[in-house]
């Protein structure tokens, strides 16, 4: 309707648009053509960390803490939350932090721990000859 002369605020009024709206379509139609029409799609938030940062953050959740260095026997969520602030300069919350892990691929399960001096012959024996109930 606009380009066959009628005026931006008729054309909104019987299209059921707001006149700014309209205005918005005009200006885009009028630089990049029907193209410019197009839904353009938000680029959303940027990522807290960086593509090298989060494999330097995996690299380091997978060859785990040093009691010495890191002061922690294992990383926890809010162990990492520091770790970020300390090399990258970061500050997120712990649960961001989970996040991330997960987005790296890593899950928060841990192995069941185990005794450093057990012996795997005896619990085999000890299978062997426990009666089953």
């Amino acid at each position: 309707m606009v380009l066959e002369g009628a005026s931006r605020s008729e054309a909104a009024a019987s299209n059921g648009m707001d006149v700014q709206t309209l205005r918005d379509w005009v200006l885009r139609y009028n630089a990049d053509g029907v193209a410019g029409l197009r839904d353009r799609g938000g680029q959303g938030r940027r990522p807290v960390l960086s593509q090298e940062q989060l494999a330097a953050l995996k690299a380091a959740v997978i060859e785990g803490p040093d009691a010495a260095r890191d002061g922690v026997a294992r990383w926890r969520c809010v162990d990492l939350q520091g770790w970020l602030a300390q090399h990258f300069g970061i500050s997120v919350h712990e649960r961001t932090v989970g996040k991330l892990l997960r987005r790296a691929g890593l899950t928060r399960l841990q192995p069941r721990p185990y005794h450093p001096k057990k012996d795997a012959e005896a619990q085999a024996a000890f299978k062997k000859t426990s009666p089953a109930w």
